[in-house]
C-alpha cells in the first residue's frame, strides 16, 4: 500500500449557509464565507499568509453547530481579487477586516476576532479601528508577531544576523512557483512551519492551501511581511485578547508571542502548545477551537432577541 493511500482522508469542506463579495475601503472584492445559524453568538476568523477560508476548517466544523462563523479571503488569496497597484499593506488588512466586520455583523452586533499569522497582524493592524471597537468583544491572536520577523525567522538554520536576515528577506520576496505538491515539497512545507509530529494529512492539507495561493499575492505580502511593524498598533488592541504559540514555531518563533503578550493592554495570557509549529489552528484544532468557545463564553452574551452583546462581568457592574 502506497504512503498516499495510508494517509487519512480529508473530510470534505464544510458548505456555508451564505456567501457574499464584499467591498474593502480601495474598491477590492473580498470572499466572505458565512457557517453557522444567524442569531448564534458570532467568531470572526481571519486566516494567514498564503492560506485560504479552507484553513479554518476544523473550527468550522465544530463552531457552526452553534456558533455564527465568519471567514474571508485575505485579499489576492484564496476566491479574493488580486489587489492594484499599491493595494499590499497593512493598512489594506485592517480596512479588509473592518469592511468585513461592517458587512457581516449588526450595528453593536459583538463578536471574537482570531487571527493566524498574517490573520493575527491583521487584528493588530485594525485594533484602534471603528468597527473593531463596535464589534469587537475579545480576540484571539495564533502564532503571529507584530515586527522583526526577518530578524528573529529560524526558517534558515543559520546564526542569527544580518546575513540571515537578509536570506529570509530574499525567501519572503522569492517570485519561484511553489510546483506541485508531492512529498518533496511536504516535507519543506512541514520543515518550515510545522512540528515534527504533524500528522501527515495535516501536513498535506497545509501544503495544498498554500501551493494554492497565487504567486503574485505570495510576494506582495511578502515585502510587506518583511518591514512590517505593528508595535504601535498593539497598544490600540482595547479587547481582552489570549494568544497561543507553538513552541517549534521557527516562522515566528515565541519570541514574539511572549512581546505581544507584554504589550497588550488588555492580555488574557499566552499559552504556548509544546512541540507545534507555525501552523497552530491545524496542529492543534481542538485547543485552538477551545480557547475560542471559551472567549465566547466568557465575552459575548445572546439576548432574548437573538442578537449578540458582550458580556460583562460583575467587577465592570460595580
Amino acid at each position: 500500500m502506497s504512503r498516499l493511500t495510508q494517509r487519512a482522508a480529508t473530510p470534505p469542506a464544510p458548505v456555508p449557509v451564505r456567501e457574499l463579495s464584499v467591498v474593502s475601503a480601495d474598491g477590492s472584492r473580498l470572499h466572505v464565507e458565512l457557517y453557522g445559524p444567524e442569531d448564534a453568538p458570532a467568531v470572526v476568523l481571519s486566516h494567514g499568509w498564503t492560506c485560504n477560508t479552507r484553513f479554518w476548517d476544523a473550527q468550522i466544523r465544530d463552531l457552526a453547530v452553534d456558533h455564527r462563523v465568519v471567514v474571508y479571503d485575505q485579499r489576492g488569496h484564496g476566491r479574493s481579487p488580486a489587489a492594484g497597484a499599491g493595494g499590499y499593506s497593512t493598512r489594506a488588512l485592517a480596512d479588509d477586516l473592518e469592511a468585513v466586520l461592517k458587512a457581516t455583523l449588526e450595528p453593536g452586533r459583538k463578536a471574537v476576532l482570531a487571527g493566524h499569522s498574517m490573520g493575527g497582524m491583521t487584528i493588530m493592524a485594525a485594533g484602534g479601528r471603528a468597527a473593531v471597537r463596535e464589534h469587537g468583544a475579545a480576540a484571539l491572536l495564533c502564532s503571529t508577531g507584530s515586527s522583526r520577523l526577518t530578524a528573529e525567522s529560524l526558517v534558515l538554520p543559520l546564526r542569527a544576523g544580518a546575513l540571515r536576515t537578509r536570506m529570509t528577506t530574499a525567501v519572503l520576496g522569492a517570485r519561484a512557483p511553489l510546483g506541485p505538491v508531492n512529498a518533496m515539497s511536504r516535507a519543506i512545507l512541514k520543515y518550515a512551519t510545522m512540528g515534527r509530529g504533524s500528522a501527515p494529512e495535516r501536513v498535506d492539507a497545509c501544503a495544498r492551501i498554500v501551493h494554492a495561493c497565487p504567486r503574485g499575492a505570495r510576494v506582495a505580502w511578502g515585502h510587506v511581511l518583511a518591514e512590517l511593524d505593528l508595535e504601535a498598533r498593539i497598544r490600540e488592541l482595547r479587547l481582552p485578547t489570549a494568544v497561543i504559540a507553538g513552541t517549534d514555531d521557527r516562522l515566528t518563533p515565541p519570541v514574539h508571542a511572549r512581546a505581544i503578550e507584554a504589550a497588550l493592554p488588555q492580555s488574557l495570557g499566552l499559552t504556548e502548545l509544546a512541540g507545534m509549529g507555525h501552523m497552530t489552528p491545524v496542529e492543534a484544532p481542538e485547543t485552538v477551537t477551545a480557547k475560542l468557545r471559551e472567549l465566547v463564553a466568557l465575552y459575548v452574551t445572546v439576548d432574548s432577541a437573538g442578537g449578540t452583546a458582550e458580556a460583562v462581568s460583575e467587577e465592570e457592574v460595580a
